[in-house]
C-alpha cells in the first residue's frame, strides 16, 4: 500500500476516508431478494435450519454463529435458501433501531430465510464479514432509519436498502479488519458465556444456601435434620413466620402543595428501585403516600408475584412511595436484611409471594399484606444468615464485574469500528 494512498482522503458524508475507498451503494454490492414463508409455528426444535426476521435483532449479532430455528422439509420446500456470503436484514421492526439490523451468513449448510427478511448476495469483491460490520455503524444506521416507514411497526424495503452508502476498502483490507473485528466479538462472547457459567453457579448456591442443603462448615453443628412443610431443614435452622421477624413501616406525611417529592418505583424481576419525576404536592393531592424509611425490604404489592422486590438504602432517604409500596424493617439481633432479601429472591421465594397474591393475571393479582406476614421462612441464626449473604453478594459481585468488562470490551469494539470502517485508522496488511 502506498503512503500517498495512506494519507489523501476524500468526503463521504460528514467525515472522510482514504482515497483508495470507493463509496458503493448495496446494488452495486449483490442482488437483492427475499425471504419467504416460515410462520413461528412451524418452527421445531430439529430440522433444517432457518432465521426469521425477529432473530436478526434479537437473537444475532453481525455474524450467524449459530441457528435457533428449524424447519421440516416441507415447509423449507416453500421458503427460500440462503447461501453463504448472504446479507440478511430484518424487514420489519418495533424501532427506529431494529430496522435494517443486518447479519452476515457465512457458513455452508443449507439454510432458510422466513418473510420479512431481505438477503442481499454479496459479489465475489466483498467480504460479507466486513460487510455486515460496516452496515452496523452510526453513519450506515443513521441512513436506514431515515429510509424506515411506519409508526408502531417500521418497514425497510429492497428499493429502500439498495441506497445505503458503504466506504469499501479493497478486498485484503476487507478481511484483516473483519478479522481484528471478529475476535473482538468472540472476546465479548466468551466473557457472556463465563457470566452465564456465573449466575448458574449463583442460582445452584442459593437454592442449597438458603435452604441448608449446603452449609457454611463453621456453622455445622451436626448434620441432623427436621421436617418442615418447606421439606427438611437442618435442626438447628427455625421456621418463622414474617410477622415474627420483621416491623412495618409507616411514616406518613400530609405533601405541602409547593414543595416537590422524589417518588420511587420497583422494577419487576429482582431489578431493584428507580426513581420516578419529581411532582409538586398539589399534584398530589389526596394520595396516600410515605417516607421511604432506609434498610427495609419493600414490596410492591401489585407485581409481588413478578418478583416486584427491593432493599431500600440510604440514597433513598426524604423520597416518597405510595400505599402500593409497604416497608418492612428486619428485627434486630433476629433477622438480617440482606438474607431476607436474597431468599425472596430464590425460587422459592417467588413462589412465596405468588402464594401471597390470590387472583388472576396482571393488577387482580395484588399482594394480600395480611397473608404476606403469615409466610414462613427458614431462619438459621443471625451470623449465619450475615455468612449465607456474603457468599451470595462475593458471586454478585463477580458477575457485575464480568458484566462491567463486557460493556468496555462493546464500548471498544464500537470506537475500533468507527476508525477502521472509516479509514481513520489502517492495519498494516503485512502482519
Amino acid at each position: 500500500m502506498s503512503k500517498e494512498n495512506n494519507t489523501i482522503s476524500k468526503p463521504f458524508y460528514n467525515t472522510t476516508i482514504p482515497i483508495a475507498w470507493k463509496i458503493k451503494t448495496l446494488n452495486e454490492l449483490g442482488a437483492f431478494s427475499k425471504g419467504k414463508g416460515i410462520l413461528k409455528e412451524q418452527v421445531i426444535s430439529e430440522g433444517l435450519p432457518c432465521i426469521r426476521y425477529g432473530e436478526i435483532y434479537t437473537t444475532h449479532n453481525f455474524i450467524i454463529k449459530e441457528f435457533k430455528s428449524f424447519i421440516s422439509e416441507d415447509v423449507a420446500s416453500e421458503s427460500k435458501e440462503i447461501r453463504g456470503g448472504d446479507i440478511l436484514f430484518a424487514g420489519s421492526g418495533e424501532t427506529a433501531e431494529e430496522i435494517g439490523k443486518a447479519v452476515a451468513y457465512i457458513g455452508n449448510e443449507k439454510a432458510f430465510a422466513g418473510g420479512d427478511v431481505i438477503i442481499l448476495s454479496t459479489i465475489k469483491e466483498v467480504n460479507a464479514e466486513f460487510l455486515s460490520y460496516a452496515l452496523e455503524t452510526d453513519l450506515s444506521k443513521k441512513q436506514k432509519r431515515v429510509l424506515g416507514q411506519g409508526n408502531s411497526v417500521v418497514h425497510i424495503y429492497p428499493s429502500d436498502l439498495s441506497k445505503v452508502k458503504i466506504p469499501l476498502p479493497p478486498l485484503p483490507e476487507q478481511l484483516t479488519i473483519a478479522n481484528v473485528l471478529f475476535w473482538m466479538d468472540t472476546a465479548i462472547i466468551q466473557n457472556n458465556q463465563l457470566i452465564a457459567q456465573k449466575e448458574l453457579q449463583k442460582k445452584w448456591l442459593m437454592q442449597n444456601l438458603l435452604s441448608g442443603r449446603r452449609r457454611i462448615k463453621k456453622y455445622v453443628k451436626n448434620n441432623l435434620c427436621q421436617k418442615t412443610n418447606l421439606g427438611e431443614l437442618p435442626v438447628d435452622w427455625k421456621l418463622k413466620t414474617l410477622l415474627s421477624i420483621l416491623n412495618p413501616v409507616r411514616k406518613s406525611l400530609v405533601p405541602e402543595q409547593a414543595e416537590m417529592y422524589q417518588q420511587i418505583g420497583i422494577r419487576s424481576h429482582t431489578k431493584g428501585i428507580f426513581y420516578k419525576e419529581k411532582v409538586s404536592g398539589a399534584d398530589l393531592g389526596d394520595k396516600s403516600v410515605f417516607w421511604i424509611e432506609p434498610n427495609c425490604f419493600i414490596v410492591n404489592i401489585v407485581f409481588a408475584w413478578e418478583h416486584a422486590i427491593a432493599k431500600t438504602t440510604e440514597n433513598e432517604f426524604g423520597m416518597i412511595a405510595s400505599h402500593r409500596f409497604p416497608m418492612f424493617k428486619p428485627k434486630e439481633g433476629v433477622m438480617d436484611l440482606d438474607y431476607l432479601l436474597y431468599y425472596f429472591k430464590s425460587l422459592r421465594g417467588k413462589h412465596l409471594l405468588g402464594l401471597a397474591s390470590p387472583g388472576g393475571a396482571g393488577r387482580n393479582k395484588t399482594l394480600g399484606q395480611s397473608e404476606f406476614v403469615k409466610l414462613q421462612i427458614p431462619v438459621p441464626s443471625l451470623n449465619e444468615q450475615i455468612a449465607i449473604a456474603q457468599v451470595l453478594q462475593a458471586a454478585d459481585k463477580e458477575i457485575q464485574l464480568l458484566k462491567t468488562k463486557t460493556k468496555k470490551l462493546h464500548d471498544q469494539k464500537k470506537g475500533i469500528m468507527q476508525v477502521l470502517l472509516t479509514g481513520r485508522k489502517r492495519l498494516n496488511l503485512n502482519n
